[in-house]
């Protein structure tokens, strides 16, 4: 069941972003290409793989330097202001759906730190927002080039 939502939630948001985009006029021209996505998919899995296994002296230097690393995964593979506002957008409210979720027993942590849930757990949600919003982007433009190809043979 909770895969199912996840794989859902994420199928969302990679259509989200391509219809932001159209809506708000801004369409996003910055590196159209599949290995860019590949490459933005490494960099996410690199940043979650360091939330777990990366030893910090403290909580708060993990969270600064996920912060950082997800912020620098938005302004190398994004830089558009529609992706850092739903960036952030669904940053926090995964957050306070996560911590409602704890909060009523149905997940528990081992060491909360901060409202029930881990302090950085926003960044992995940002950065996760961001790489599905590229998936969403590039299979838009791969829907509209196969679209006009089709067009223009008719």
């Amino acid at each position: 069941m909770d895969l199912i939502f996840i794989g859902k939630s994420q199928a969302v948001i990679g259509l989200l972003y391509p219809c932001i985009d159209r809506h708000l006029g801004e369409p996003h021209k910055f590196k159209r290409e599949w290995s860019s996505v590949m490459r933005c998919v490494a960099v996410f899995v690199g940043i979650n793989h360091a939330s777990a296994k990366v030893d910090f002296d403290n909580n708060m230097q993990l969270s600064l330097t996920l912060a950082a690393l997800s912020i620098g995964l938005w302004w190398t593979f994004d830089r558009s202001r529609s992706g850092f506002g739903l960036g952030v957008g669904i940053a926090f409210l995964a957050t306070v759906v996560t911590q409602l979720l704890v909060y009523n027993g149905v997940y528990q942590y081992t060491s909360p730190d901060f409202l029930y849930v881990r302090s950085w757990l926003p960044c992995i949600f940002f950065a996760g927002s961001i790489t599905m919003g590229n998936i969403g982007r590039q299979l838009a433009t791969y829907e509209c080039k196969v679209i006009a190809e089709k067009s223009h043979q008719e």
